[in-house]
């Protein structure tokens, strides 16, 4: 079995082989979690012994020095495998990858926490997408520090993670409001985690409700602030991180679903034109989706500026990802036919899950409006 102290420098072969290990693994469980709604504890335990969760670290941190480029190859292909330990590990390796980008920017304690990615396993969720620009936790100034209350949703991962990236709002929510943003430990006193991952897809991520009940943080643990209800600072420098991880994820769960569409297809003995075609079109949806993904990511290079300009870049690219994603499975079943409405249909599952994509923020709408008016400035400001 391959293990991460086998790789010197990491290759595209190597990401793709991390992926399949896990996946391969995870697959032998995954209709079990869907049905009960538990979390990939299998594939984590593959993660943390071949190394796939310190992909991003650099290697004389102990970990395998993935490019954001070989991080993208590796969660499609473990999306095309299983798509919930796909998504529930890219919370993990954005956050990495963030920490990552404010280790090379100087930041003093990036590089221990990148340590204790690679040493110790350390596992870092994030509530990111719960409240987004506007947190409704609430942070008091206290001795030392602050004092956090409030309750954060769609916390992936949860029973595994060791810390949470999250933020708060220090004084009343407003326009003049400043939002902290840190990373509390979930063994702090007062931390929580309450089972309500209950949904129509991605069942096996655990993405579970957070609660902080007069939870303290010490203000050196304070990573950055930003206005409340503006994307900026430290929640822009992980929107801009996560887009693209996120999407190759849900794309990896589109290519399964188009492989065994192309399965099923190939043995029909005369297999319908119709059919045929449209198994052509979904192998270009996702050959497009894919360049869209890793041409983003060329574009805004490995240490990307945390600008709109960058977020308007990756986002497109996520956007089409997910909608391409979504294209992809619904033509899936029509290939398949009948046989993908049985609930034991690789297919079913894959429909639900891939139906999770458009929720993560910046939304394909959201999407669009950014850009729409980032073209309306440049068309006023003329050339």
């Amino acid at each position: 079995m391959t293990t991460m102290q086998q790789y010197r420098t990491l290759t595209d072969d190597d990401a793709f082989s991390l992926a399949r290990q896990v996946g391969r693994v995870a697959a032998r469980f995954d209709a079990a979690h869907d049905r009960d709604a538990t979390f990939v504890h299998e594939a984590y335990a593959e993660m943390t012994r071949c190394g796939y969760l310190r992909m991003p670290v650099p290697t004389e941190l102990g970990g395998l020095g993935a490019s954001t480029r070989q991080v993208l190859l590796a969660e499609e292909e473990l999306g095309s495998l299983s798509g919930p330990s796909a998504l529930a590990a890219a919370m993990h390796l954005y956050l990495t990858l963030v920490q990552r980008w404010r280790h090379r920017k100087g930041a003093a304690d990036a590089e221990g926490v990148l340590r204790r990615v690679a040493e110790e396993g350390l596992v870092m969720a994030t509530s990111g997408g719960s409240d987004w620009v506007c947190p409704t936790t609430t942070a008091v100034e206290v001795e030392g520090g602050y004092r956090l209350d409030g309750r954060k949703g769609f916390c992936s991962q949860a029973p595994v993670a060791g810390v949470l990236s999250t933020s708060a709002v220090l004084g009343p929510p407003g326009p003049d409001a400043v939002v902290l943003h840190a990373g509390v430990p979930l063994s702090a006193p007062g931390v929580r985690i309450v089972e309500t991952w209950d949904t129509l897809g991605m069942r096996g991520t655990a993405s579970h409700d957070v609660v902080f009940d007069g939870v303290f943080l010490a203000s050196d643990k304070v990573v950055g602030t930003r206005p409340y209800g503006v994307l900026a600072g430290p929640l822009l420098v992980a929107a801009i991180h996560f887009a693209p991880v996120g999407g190759a994820a849900y794309l990896g769960v589109a290519r399964g679903a188009c492989t065994e569409a192309a399965r099923l297809l190939s043995g029909r003995a005369d297999p319908a034109p119709g059919a045929v075609r449209l198994l052509g079109e979904m192998t270009a949806r996702l050959r497009v989706a894919r360049w869209a993904l890793h041409s983003a990511v060329a574009e805004v290079g490995e240490d990307p500026p945390a600008d709109e300009a960058t977020l308007a870049t990756v986002m497109a690219a996520k956007r089409h990802a997910v909608v391409e994603a979504r294209a992809v499975v619904d033509a899936a079943l029509e290939v398949a036919g009948g046989v993908a409405f049985h609930r034991s249909s690789p297919l079913e599952r894959a429909y639900r899950d891939v139906r999770g994509g458009p929720f993560h923020p910046l939304t394909p709408e959201a999407t669009l409006t950014l850009l729409g008016s980032r073209a309306l400035a440049d068309a006023v400001s003329g050339p």
